[in-house]
């Protein structure tokens, strides 16, 4: 006879192998050959493209001096505690200096160590270090950065450095895998994979040109300026942000494509500086409503809103009123693709530009000019009066509409304000001049003529426009 331990024993064996035939062998056999070969090969591919790609892909690690107030206690300011302690224990009357640090990544694009990577990455720095996968160190000398893209390349004294090949941005698709590579909180070679989320995305709020690649590969800080590969191991883009609420990955990053990063680069290394193309012409969506009142069969292309007087729209036969269709053979279905396609047309080509004007079908030719210099970014440290260090911008429709300025404001927008800049304290980046002692500005031409005739250690009265509210601020340079 069996003891009831047994008896239990034994009817717990036999369940769990009754569990065992009847639930999970059949699980286990479900797993062929041919997917575990299968999934093997991806994952080989994944580590070979990696591997690949890896060498060309660096730390930049950057420092740079700011100035802090701190913040001082009510009490030291009552003269009854200072007439106890004495001056030394108030306020300090110059800001401290203190060095902060950055931490970003760059791609290897020449043998001979350039390295293209984000401006935000290196903006203001005073020193940047380049940490190759090698774990050799180098110093990084700037040779160009341009903030309208978001986009800067730096230089290193190597040779025979790896590189990535340079990929078509403009043949990816919606689902196409791509890995991303990069040093996220200073981790460096980190690779993540995903697959491109959209292309074209523009109105982020993160640069002046936008045509952004979106994907769910995870960026955090610290990929800016990283690699974004294709299959081939071909660089498509530039990783340069995330869009999230909490600071980290949330499944939505950003990164420039290629096409854009590589005549941006090219422009940099050969002039220092990106020359870009000029319609003049001021653009906006076609709407529903706008396409009904234009009689447009639909809501496509780009609605001439204003011509610049002698510009080469003018010249060319373009008048308000008509709605873009194609621009040098492509189409054009949103404005930003026609605003990028002109900064991208060299100065002095002619193109063939399709349009819709009274509801019938034009061609015309226009000769495209040079984006003027006074439309450029101000950077206003050639004063030497209390509005140096100032960088600012015109304000464009694509401002207007992503930051909700009302349309009666009027002025340019700071774009960035340098560290000790006499107004550094008083201004921020979005605030909008719109008077310089008491005189109206509407554009940064005249930003500029007025700012050119302020004397050093002169005040200065601005009329601001932030967060909905007009202010007076005085500005001193002593």
């Amino acid at each position: 006879m069996f003891s009831r331990e047994k008896n239990s024993f034994l009817l717990i064996t036999i369940i769990s192998i009754f569990f065992f035939i009847s639930v999970i062998a059949p699980y286990a056999e479900a797993i062929s050959n041919e997917s575990v070969d299968l999934l093997t090969k991806t994952g080989q591919a994944m580590a070979e493209i990696a591997g690949a790609v890896k060498p060309a892909v660096v730390n930049v690690s950057t420092s740079r001096t700011v100035k802090v107030n701190k913040g001082v206690d009510p009490l030291f300011e009552d003269p009854f505690f200072r007439r106890f302690f004495g001056d030394e224990f108030g306020p300090q009357k110059t800001p401290k200096e203190r060095k902060t640090r950055g931490i970003g990544s760059g791609v290897i694009v020449s043998r001979d160590g350039y390295i293209l990577t984000n401006n935000h990455v290196i903006k203001d720095a005073d020193e940047i270090n380049v940490l190759l996968p090698d774990k050799r160190e180098f110093k990084g000398k700037v040779i160009g950065a341009d903030p309208k893209t978001d986009l800067a390349v730096i230089k290193i004294e190597a040779s025979n450095l790896p590189t990535i090949p340079w990929g078509d941005s403009n043949k990816l698709k919606v689902g196409e895998v791509v890995l991303t590579i990069g040093s996220p909180y200073g981790l460096s070679q980190t690779v993540t994979m995903g697959i491109v989320s959209a292309v074209g995305r523009a109105n982020v709020g993160i640069a002046d040109y936008e045509d952004f690649i979106q994907t769910d590969a995870a960026i955090n800080p610290g990929n800016s300026g990283g690699a974004m590969v294709n299959v081939r191991g071909e660089l498509v883009g530039i990783n340069t942000a995330i869009f999230s609420v909490t600071g980290g990955y949330q499944g939505i990053g950003f990164a420039i494509p290629s096409s854009m990063a590589k005549t941006v680069m090219e422009s940099l290394v050969k002039r220092g500086k990106v020359v870009r193309g000029w319609m003049g012409v001021s653009v906006q969506p076609i709407t529903p409503e706008l396409a009904k009142q234009f009689n447009l069969k639909e809501d496509f292309g780009a609605l001439v809103g204003d011509i610049t007087e002698g510009g080469p729209a003018e010249k060319g036969g373009l008048l308000r009123g008509d709605v873009i269709l194609e621009y040098d053979g492509k189409k054009i279905s949103e404005p930003y693709l026609l605003r990028n396609m002109v900064a991208d047309t060299p100065p002095g080509k002619e193109v063939d530009i399709k349009i819709i004007r009274d509801g019938k079908t034009k061609s015309l030719k226009v000769t495209i000019g040079e984006l003027p210099s006074e439309m450029q970014k101000t950077a206003g440290r050639e004063f030497e009066n209390a509005m140096r260090g100032i960088a600012v911008e015109d304000l464009t429709p694509e401002i207007y509409r992503h930051l909700n300025i009302p349309s009666r404001v009027k002025g340019i927008i700071i774009a960035g304000l340098k560290e000790g800049a006499p107004a550094e304290e008083k201004l921020m980046e979005g605030d909008i001049i719109q008077e310089i002692n008491r005189k109206k500005i509407t554009n940064s031409k005249e930003y500029e003529n007025i700012v050119s005739k302020i004397k050093p250690k002169e005040d200065v009265l601005l009329l601001i426009y932030r967060k909905g509210t007009s202010t007076h601020i005085v500005l001193s340079d002593k």
